[in-house]
């Protein structure tokens, strides 16, 4: 089966997301799925052989607990896949660098130029933080 095929279920890449946060028994494992998906114990017990069984997690027996870990081997074959893909987001991405410099150049040129020192000022600390009410408006595009 296909890497991609095993992470297609929801409950799956749940588990994986939970492994990933450390190792879990499958009790623990169990008790948020069934929670989260409303699914039974013997179909989150499914799920996680699946995962053994395709190389994603790994077990081992501790008395009767059966710790559950993942194992990133399978993700390098997702990785190596999307690496086909990756420079279609690196255009993006940078494409959207890009813009949002270039808001906040325009920004300060028009703020710069109604400041009491003209337009070859100091930006204000509010420019360069993130957390600015101005500067998350500009980047939700309002």
């Amino acid at each position: 089966m296909h890497a991609l095929d095993v992470l297609g279920d929801p409950v799956r890449r749940r588990i994986l997301e939970l492994l990933a946060e450390g190792e879990q028994s499958s009790g623990a494992v169990t008790a948020v799925i069934r929670e989260e998906f409303a699914i039974s114990q013997p179909a989150v017990s499914q799920h996680l052989r699946m995962l053994r069984g395709t190389g994603f997690a790994t077990v081992r027996a501790e008395g009767t607990r059966r710790p559950y870990a993942v194992d990133s081997a399978p993700l390098q074959e997702i990785d190596a896949w999307l690496d086909r893909f990756r420079a279609f987001w690196d255009q993006r991405l940078d494409a959207l660098g890009t813009e949002l410099a270039r808001g906040k150049r325009e920004r300060r040129l028009r703020t710069g130029s109604e400041s009491p020192d003209g337009p070859g000022s100091q930006d204000s600390p509010d420019d360069k933080d993130p957390g600015n009410r101005e500067n998350r408006r500009e980047v939700a595009g309002e």
